[in-house]
């Protein structure tokens, strides 16, 4: 039998165990990611035949996304258009594009404190499969870089091959800098190769700077369509049409202002310097900035501003519903850089078109001097 102090003992026992028991361990609660920005986002690699939708699925959970040796299916666009801010962007290998006819854009790019890195890669969409020397015309081909909404944002060292048509279009960017990209469709040139390859098409943006970018193609190094503050310094322009501003005229949008020409070379081109306007249409370029610009082998103008240009150069009579004000072109090295068929300098302005002009130490030989310059403001002769 048990003793009445044993029975008594395990009772109290079980009576403290109800009166105290042990706490069970409290919850432990989940961080709110919400509030931690970039912490709850990762460093995300993507590559292959799949790596392109992935990593448009995976825009906003990646702080990092790597693009190593993206293959973009044929018919589709490359689209980040929807990244978080503050994104870093790094192209690896070669990104490549399949092949179908059809408008494109190829790669599309929008974003806020957006980084973009490309030192050693390549992107290659292959476009002499696409060239039949008609550009714009013949079999339809896709543009390749869209880069719209980009604010506050850098792409560097960037290297894109062989485009179809053309390469880099920027709409509504604000505060966006280029640093050292290498456009490359030189395997263009020739009958039935590359045409209509412009380089840069700038529209509705500003502060936009390129830097030491270098473009060999067949069409504009660089065309600024409409938008302020916008530069080009250090820069090689290699087979194309020059340093281009528009043409302006028949758009939503056709100021251009404050747009400068920079320390830069041009060879090898159809033009180094023009500026057009489009005969009745209605617009303002003004503060337009042409300094230490170097011109070699150019084939038909040294430089060409015209207020008559309509979907071809010097296409009647210019008006001055697009005024051309506060031009300064300076510093212009061109001694026997335009061919003997060509044409130095062409200014055709209408009767108010063309005003506040700055010409300084401008040496352009080599070529014709043109009998047709209308409206030169001050200083005169140089029209040469």
């Amino acid at each position: 039998m048990l003793k009445l102090s044993t029975i008594l003992g395990v009772l109290l026992l079980g009576v403290c165990a109800v009166a105290n028991p042990v706490a069970a361990p409290a919850p432990i609660q989940a961080p709110d990611l919400s509030k931690r920005g970039l912490e709850k986002r990762a460093t995300c690699t993507f590559t292959g035949a799949d790596g392109a939708a992935k990593a448009q699925a995976s825009q906003k959970a990646c702080a990092t996304m790597v693009l190593s040796n993206i293959a973009v299916p044929a018919h589709s666009t490359f689209d980040l258009s929807g990244l978080a801010d503050n994104t870093h962007l790094i192209f690896q290998g070669t990104t490549t594009w399949g092949y179908f006819e059809w408008e494109g854009p190829l790669l599309r790019i929008q974003g806020t404190n957006i980084t973009v890195d490309g030192a050693g890669a390549t992107l290659d969409p292959d476009g002499k499969r696409w060239w039949d020397g008609k550009g714009t015309l013949g079999k339809k081909k896709p543009r390749f870089f869209q880069a719209n909404g980009l604010t506050q944002s850098n792409i560097n060292n960037l290297k894109i091959m062989n485009t179809p048509l053309f390469a880099v279009s920027m709409s509504n960017c604000h505060g966006l800098n280029i640093n050292q990209m290498t456009i490359d469709s030189s395997a263009g040139d020739g009958a039935g190769g590359g045409h209509n390859t412009d380089g840069f098409d700038i529209s509705d943006s500003t502060s936009v700077t390129i830097t030491g970018a270098k473009v060999f193609n067949q069409d504009d190094c660089v065309a600024i369509n409409s938008g302020t503050d916008i530069t080009f310094t250090g820069g090689l322009c290699q087979g194309g049409h020059g340093l281009s501003v528009g043409s302006v005229g028949n758009r939503p949008n056709n100021a251009v202002k404050n747009v400068k020409f920079l320390n830069s070379q041009v060879k090898n081109s159809v033009q180094a310097i023009r500026i057009k306007t489009i005969i009745g249409a209605t617009g303002s370029v003004s503060g337009v900035t042409y300094s230490g610009i170097t011109m070699s082998d150019i084939s038909t103008y040294g430089i060409i501003i015209e207020q008559n240009y309509n979907g071809g150069d010097l296409q009647g009579e210019p008006t001055s519903g697009v005024p051309i004000t506060d031009l300064t072109i300076s510093d212009i090295t061109g001694t026997g850089a335009v061919s003997p068929k060509g044409f130095n300098i062409v200014i055709v302005c209408g009767t108010t078109g063309c005003s506040r002009w700055t010409w300084n130490k401008v040496s352009v030989t080599g070529g014709q001097k043109y009998g047709g310059c209308k409206g030169i403001p001050n200083p005169p002769g140089v029209c040469s």
